[in-house]
């Protein structure tokens, strides 16, 4: 093994280690034990759910601002959370809720190179952009790709809240050598934002279609179970690189896994083309709603 190498490894496991000892790393909300709880209850009606999810308005703000995303493709415009449920259906609500409360309670503040808005508009767009190619391609876990989508890069919120000095030094790489950002997590931690964001879906006891769909999003050939899922998640990614949507730099040089092609039937790099093409408009009219 030559040095380089070695040094990547040791680090790897040095990451690894102060990942699995942080002791303040945030459990599982409250609201989704008891979310999953009403729902293991088979008299559990929209009413019922409805009023749990209200106890917290910043949550029921953000739920109906995915379920009136234009990329989310809802028929008419959602206002009360009750008619989210209805609409939505049980199994969705519980995704989005999970995704969501996954994102606040690994909320991190802002610096010179962390811009939190723009992290959480690009992991919404990706979000639903992944739930609406899902559904034109008759996918039929729509919402395991909303809740992958939302969560892909939260590896990155992380290194950014508990592995700071680093989170700067990979900045710092990024911009004085021109490094990817991929490359200059593995050369500072020895792993990276996929890696860990699949290690905090496997803390949380996430299906496992979403841990590997995770870990597998920049490059969606190398999922062992669920390439789909990866690949839907991945193109959604891309999709927001190519369209130059919002400030998130993190992603710039994400580079489109061709072999998404074969995993998603779609057919040739011609037709390909002409399917992310086809999203422009779709994406330009989801980024102001958000009025960006």
């Amino acid at each position: 093994m030559s040095d380089a190498l070695e040094n990547i490894v040791l680090k790897r496991e040095k990451s690894k280690r102060r990942l699995s000892g942080i002791k303040n790393l945030p459990s599982v909300p409250l609201i989704m034990m008891e979310i999953s709880k009403l729902l293991d209850n088979p008299r559990t009606g929209a009413s019922d759910l409805g009023r749990l999810i209200s106890k917290d308005q910043a949550l029921v703000a953000k739920i109906l601002t995915v379920a009136n995303s234009p990329l989310y493709g809802l028929p008419r415009r959602v206002a009360t959370i009750e008619f989210a449920v209805v609409i939505l259906g049980f199994d969705h609500i519980k995704n989005i809720v999970m995704a969501l409360s996954m994102m606040d309670a690994f909320h991190s503040n802002e610096d010179k190179y962390w811009n939190r808005h723009a992290y959480w508009i690009h992991s919404l767009i990706t979000a639903s952009a992944a739930k609406r190619i899902a559904d034109d391609l008759g996918y039929r876990k729509t919402g395991e790709a909303f809740t992958c989508g939302l969560l892909h890069d939260l590896g990155i919120s992380v290194i950014q809240k508990y592995f700071h000095d680093e989170f700067i030094d990979i900045c710092t790489l990024v911009e004085d050598q021109k490094m990817r950002y991929l490359s200059a997590e593995q050369k500072v931690l020895g792993i990276t934002h996929q890696e860990i964001g699949q290690f905090l879906a496997e803390k949380w006891n996430l299906p496992p279609i979403l841990a590997e769909g995770i870990l597998h999003h920049h490059q969606p050939s190398l999922a062992q179970d669920e390439k789909v899922l990866a690949a839907i998640v991945h193109l959604a990614d891309y999709m927001t690189v190519r369209f130059s949507l919002g400030n998130f730099n993190w992603d710039d040089c994400t580079d489109l896994d061709t072999s998404v092609i074969d995993i998603l039937n779609l057919g040739d790099e011609q037709y390909l083309e002409s399917f992310i093409e086809s999203y422009y408009e779709l994406f330009q009219v989801q980024l102001e709603s958000y009025n960006y």
